[in-house]
């Protein structure tokens, strides 16, 4: 295929260049941005290395980066010696105005396909019943409502006063002022990215770690520092001398049943990671979704417990517990955050669904219950999932979740971006390990929920199952490395 005109791509680049930060990553934003946009077809051959950083003014090294960059996140293919395509998955059967999505996890809300079991995805299938009461009681509350437009940028009062209660509980003494509540917690993560990142900038995650902030950060043009986690946990050490080193605009951490993992970090550990972010003035964003999801008891307390609001900020949601579509998430932080993350969000959307907030008013104080019901029925679908991978899959290797949704398992050889993509053809869509790191890392490792039925488990194991027969081709490994599994 001939190559796409240099001229017209640098054309089409614009002021990409226009920001602040390293070039690479704002050449790689706007590279991403032509690839989404449609801009750049699936299949399109890149012009020569050499030619466009030459009419780009930069140096081949930028370019390389940058190419590399989106080869890792999926956007591109390379071949030693024969050049750059834009990567066909990209835009692989995507429906008239549907954007192009970076990661399959965000694909999977976006096309769900027909047939297709969705493991790629970490959410109740269903309301629980509590949930119709609350909205019956809080739709009763609002035919008393006068003299109130509708719009609280920051939450409606109500509930900022219930979920500081709720913190207060936990004993964390919390007031209203600390609390804004959002769309959701993925809202919240976009707000905070917005409030503290500009392009550039440092911020630091594990890998693996949630992908809905890898690709905040990515959107955001940060420079992601990273540390490994995986099956054993937070590498303490490093993440301390990471956060001295490099000293990011924030750290993010999900510290009680880590996505993708399911580990816990203890207390101790907790203690240390607060007071090295204190010590350097670095702000750390607490994912606490699924805290409450626990097989083996309590956690130990959120981060918030071991300093000051000002070095610590949680972020919190009712998706996982009760139901994804209950939008309704919050972040608790010092007062002055607040209000500006409050005047962000009022530039967004003027404030959340009062309907649902209302209802969230009923909830919030049973929490708790309904965590530890919902974390009971996980729990024997978790050792049902575990039993019959062990059983039919011997080979793939995990650690038993502590609690939260999903299990981290690894491939004995081969690459879970490669198994995904022969699984979807057998009807199962699972989430590649690559996709929750921030450099591609992980990659013979795949994420598996567990909140189906044991029904629905069973017909996802044996489709797995299936697909790693394929992969392998029949069992033998020469068939993967030599790339004729099907």
């Amino acid at each position: 295929m001939k190559p796409i005109d240099a001229e017209l791509l640098v054309f089409r680049l614009g002021r990409w260049s226009a920001g602040r930060g390293s070039l690479h990553l704002l050449l790689a934003r706007r590279l991403r941005e032509l690839v989404e946009a449609g801009e750049l077809a699936a299949g399109s051959r890149l012009p020569p290395e050499r030619e466009l950083a030459r009419r780009l003014a930069v140096g081949r090294s930028t370019l390389v980066a940058a190419y590399e960059l989106l080869r890792r996140e999926g956007y591109l293919t390379r071949r030693q010696g024969s050049g750059t395509w834009v990567a066909s998955v990209v835009a692989q059967d995507r429906q008239p105005g549907v954007e192009a999505t970076a990661h399959p996890m965000f694909l999977s809300f976006l096309e769900p396909p027909d047939g297709v079991l969705q493991m790629a995805c970490a959410a109740p299938s269903a309301p629980p019943p509590e949930l119709f009461e609350a909205y019956r009681v809080g739709l009763e509350r609002m035919t008393s409502v006068t003299g109130d437009i509708g719009h609280h940028p920051a939450g409606h009062p109500d509930l900022r006063a219930a979920l500081a209660r709720s913190y207060t509980d936990r004993g964390l003494p919390t007031t209203s002022e600390q609390i804004v509540v959002t769309t959701g917690a993925q809202q919240a993560l976009a707000l905070l990215v917005r409030l503290f990142v500009s392009p550039g900038d440092t911020a630091l995650v594990e890998g693996p770690t949630y992908p809905g902030m890898l690709e905040l950060l990515r959107e955001a043009a940060a420079d992601i520092a990273w540390v490994p986690g995986g099956a054993q946990g937070l590498d303490a050490d490093a993440w301390c001398r990471v956060l001295a080193e490099r000293k990011p605009v924030f750290a993010y951490l999900v510290p009680t049943f880590h996505n993708p993992t399911g580990t816990v970090i203890p207390a101790l550990v907790r203690r240390r990671v607060v007071e090295v972010a204190r010590a350097h003035d670095v702000p750390l964003v607490e994912d606490e979704v699924v805290h409450g999801l626990s097989f083996v008891g309590d956690p130990p307390p959120p981060l918030a417990a071991f300093g000051p609001a000002e070095h610590v900020v949680t972020v919190g949601s009712l998706s996982k517990v009760l139901w994804g579509g209950l939008r309704v998430g919050w972040i608790r932080a010092r007062p002055d955050v607040v209000a500006r993350l409050a005047r962000l969000k009022a530039t967004q959307d003027l404030g959340g669904n009062v309907p649902a907030q209302f209802a969230a008013v009923e909830l919030v104080p049973h929490v708790g219950e309904l965590a530890r019901r919902r974390a009971r029925l996980l729990r024997v679908r978790h050792d049902h999932l575990c039993a019959r991978l062990s059983r039919d899959l011997p080979d793939w290797r995990f650690r038993p979740a502590e609690g939260g949704q999903t299990l981290w398992i690894e491939l004995p050889f081969g690459d879970g971006s490669s198994y995904a993509q022969v699984a979807l053809r057998h009807g199962v869509a699972v989430l590649p390990g690559a996709s929750l790191h921030p450099i591609g890392g992980d990659a013979d490792h795949v994420r598996i929920p567990f909140l189906a039925d044991a029904a629905q488990l069973d017909e996802a194991v044996d489709r797995m199952a299936s697909a790693w027969r394929a992969y392998t081709g029949g069992g033998d490994r020469r068939g993967v490395l030599k790339g004729i599994a099907v």
